[in-house]
């Protein structure tokens, strides 16, 4: 059967309609005692999953204000190797839920923008903030020094974000559109090192961008059981393809290893599991139909 695209499904609420047949229009001219009833529609209520959903990424932004904290109370303490072993695991809690973060302005570039992002909108490296720049400031200039505004900014803007976070409306659209982004996220900029430029800290935004998308499809898995069987089982072997090559790059205190260290043909395989996974994942979208 051939799939619609997920954005081609109008979303009310948590109650998807799905199942109508293709009954045609009765003639406007029959009059309602000979009229016949189109049968119901299938409800499918996602309510439960929805909830889920935000409950995960209410946790997430919890740990991420928390561990943001904690980065920036050793940055500004001149910390230079705390602050280093801080950052990336802070990061992954905004990368697992950044589908949610994404959708509230310009809070994420501000707390998640790169330079070469900011330049590409027009924008002066005066504009530039956040954890990106922070990184720079270790990694590039090997200082702390003249950078505790910028600190204090993304405190503050970590703040603002688990605070919108709490309001956010949680739709089966923004889940199943926000897994496959994910995705995108790893192919486009994770897996060519392109996120952590001066760090080389992307093999842990790479896994906290996939477990973002395992966790929802996993809070679907049942829901997509009662469609598509096979699906299921196709997502679990790819999401486990791509996991098993990300635990061959992990250290011995349970990071991972500088993207640097990676050869071409580790990034050739990583490139390979998530494009295979990319594919079936975009087909959750039949949960909709």
């Amino acid at each position: 059967m051939k799939h619609k695209s997920l954005l081609s499904v109008l979303v009310a609420g948590g109650i998807l309609m799905a199942g109508c047949g293709d009954t045609e229009k009765a003639d406007q001219d029959t009059t309602p005692s000979t009229q016949q009833e189109a049968p119901a529609a299938e409800e499918v209520d996602l309510t439960a999953e929805l909830t889920a959903y935000k409950e995960f990424a209410l946790e997430q932004m919890d740990q991420f204000l928390l561990e943001t904290e904690n980065f920036v109370n050793l940055f500004k303490a001149g910390d230079m190797e705390g602050a280093k072993a801080a950052y990336a695991p802070a990061r992954m809690y905004f990368e697992r839920s950044e589908p949610i973060a994404e959708s509230f302005g310009d809070l994420d570039p501000r707390i998640d923008g790169r330079l070469a992002d900011i330049q590409e909108e027009g924008k002066g490296e005066e504009e530039w903030t956040g954890y990106h720049k922070l990184e720079y400031a270790l990694w590039e200039e090997n200082t702390t020094a003249g950078y505790e505004a910028i600190a204090d900014q993304l405190l503050a803007d970590a703040k603002e974000l688990h605070a919108l976070v709490q309001t956010v409306e949680v739709t089966p659209d923004l889940m199943i559109t926000g897994a496959v982004d994910l995705l995108n996220e790893v192919s486009t900029s994770k897996i060519t090192g392109e996120e952590e430029i001066y760090s080389h800290t992307d093999l842990y935004d790479f896994k906290a961008n996939i477990e973002g998308a395992e966790k929802i499809f996993e809070i679907l898995r049942s829901k997509l059981e009662a469609k598509d069987k096979e699906l299921v089982a196709t997502l679990d072997e790819k999401f486990k393809a791509v996991d098993d090559l990300l635990a061959q790059h992990v250290t011995a205190n349970g990071g991972y290893i500088s993207y640097e260290e990676l050869t071409e043909e580790n990034t050739k395989a990583l490139a390979t599991a998530v494009n295979q996974l990319g594919e079936p994942l975009s087909q959750m979208g039949i949960i909709l139909e």
